[in-house]
């Protein structure tokens, strides 16, 4: 027989717990087992290993299958009662294939014949052992998750706030379509993925589409996939979000600015639970959970014809109104605080100026343009333990009625073709890169703001 080399397992110091009624087959497996650097611990009978299994943990059990008192099956039966997660391989002779079957039906994870190669036996064993690190590893990442979009992690104490997590917290664990609305920068998708990573769904996948930043010719293909051939550069069959997302969430956000055509496929889709890919003559069942969100008023725009009356109603089951950040003034300092540790620099203090200014600003751009302000206040603030009110450089107070006063002139001066581009980049950006939306922004027409993109070589 082989002898095994550490290059031929890394058991990392797994503990096995091994278990037969033969010392010398004991003294053996223990000693190869052992120079691979697992931890062995032996037991002669089963009874034996069920007393070391309550006092102590072990990453795997071997166990012989024919041992006098309680044999292999008995134990594996009370491993399972007792320690599910334990991987079990059991250890038969050439006759009992039949038993070694029932024993994996019964829950083991493998078995392996005598007389057996070492070789194969250590292969075996350490795909037992991936096995229950890798669900550890899968159960953190989902524990991570959870917490990172916990709804702890949407910071708020005012009342809007407190109002929106009641809401929240009665829909979450049920599988309700969502539509989420709010202005843009106001966190509509950490809303949506913390509904998803504590709801029924978790372990699914969350899927997010942006709807206005894909052209409409392309978007259905996106959503429902598309056949091979289904037009020029289709080589290969594809699978749209909606596949994708089976077994979990799809988000679908800014959906206002859909088409009609493609809202009508939508509505479909929503009622019968099936998407037909592009190009394709057969439906594919799909299981998602629908949570939408927009930044338009949906009822506005049912009552112009612009948005389907019929899809409005069933995406609107649960309406979720994220509030602005001006509306909710109180958790500024919060929020900013949370910046500054998300930033790595959670000691540096906002000066009372500052904060001043931070909470009379208007912030259009809502809870993503503070947290920009916050990162670019630390970059370029003068002092390495504070951020004061002359390292916020790029807005000021709020006017009376809301208007809103987004630069301050330097003493150094500006160069205004300078601050036009970056006012037609943020309001394109706002839109969702729609030039009707971006123009209406900058109260000019469609057709002046593509001539002033054209001059500042904006595409």
């Amino acid at each position: 027989m082989r002898t095994l080399s550490r290059t031929n397992l890394a058991l990392a110091d797994a503990t096995v717990l091994l278990v037969d009624d033969d010392p010398n087959y004991r003294k053996v497996v223990a000693y190869n087992l052992t120079k691979l650097g697992a931890v062995v611990t032996a037991a002669g009978d089963g009874r034996k290993a069920l007393e070391l299994l309550s006092e102590n943990a072990y990453d795997l059990v071997l166990t012989d299958v024919k041992m006098p008192g309680m044999d292999g099956l008995e134990l594996l039966a009370a491993i399972r009662s007792l320690h599910k997660e334990i991987p079990v391989i059991l250890v038969t002779a050439h006759g009992d294939i039949e038993m070694a079957v029932e024993a994996m039906q019964a829950g083991a994870f493998d078995f392996v014949t005598k007389p057996f190669d070492r070789q194969r036996l250590a292969e075996k064993i350490e795909r037992a052992l991936k096995l229950p690190r890798l669900e550890r590893e899968n159960r953190a990442l989902r524990e991570e998750l959870g917490s990172r979009y916990a709804f702890e992690s949407i910071i708020g104490s005012s009342t809007a706030m407190r109002e929106l997590f009641d809401l929240m917290n009665r829909v979450v664990h049920r599988d309700t379509t969502i539509l989420i609305l709010g202005e843009s920068g106001a966190g509509k998708e950490l809303v949506a993925r913390a509904l998803h990573y504590h709801g029924p769904r978790s372990r699914g996948p969350f899927v997010a589409i942006n709807c206005a930043a894909i052209p409409p010719t392309l978007l259905e293909s996106e959503l429902f996939g598309h056949a091979k051939g289904a037009y020029t550069g289709a080589d290969a069959a594809r699978e749209g979000r909606f596949q994708a997302a089976s077994g979990g969430s799809l988000f679908l956000d800014e959906i206002g600015d859909m088409s009609l055509e493609l809202q009508a496929k939508l509505l479909r889709v929503l009622q019968e639970r099936r998407v037909e890919p592009v190009g394709s003559n057969q439906s594919i069942a799909v299981d998602v959970r629908i949570m939408a969100a927009t930044n338009q008023d949906l009822e506005k725009l049912v009552k112009e014809g612009e948005f389907r009356r019929d899809l409005y109603y069933r995406l609107n089951v649960v309406p979720l109104h994220l509030p602005p950040l001006r509306d909710r003034r109180d958790d500024i300092p919060l929020l900013a605080r949370h910046f500054l540790g998300k930033f790595g620099e959670p000691d540096v203090r906002i000066e009372p100026g500052a904060m001043e200014k931070l909470m009379s600003h208007a912030w259009p751009g809502n809870v993503r343009e503070l947290e920009n302000s916050i990162e670019r206040a630390l970059a370029l603030r003068a002092h390495p333990d504070r951020i004061t009110a002359d390292d916020l450089l790029r807005f000021g107070p709020a006017a009376a009625g809301g208007d809103v006063t987004l630069y301050e002139i330097p003493d150094e001066g500006i160069v205004f073709a300078d601050l036009e581009k970056r006012l037609i980049v943020s309001a394109l950006h706002k839109a969702g890169n729609n030039q009707t939306r971006a123009a209406k922004l900058l109260g000019l027409s469609r057709q002046q703001l593509i001539y002033r993109m054209q001059k500042h070589d904006l595409s």
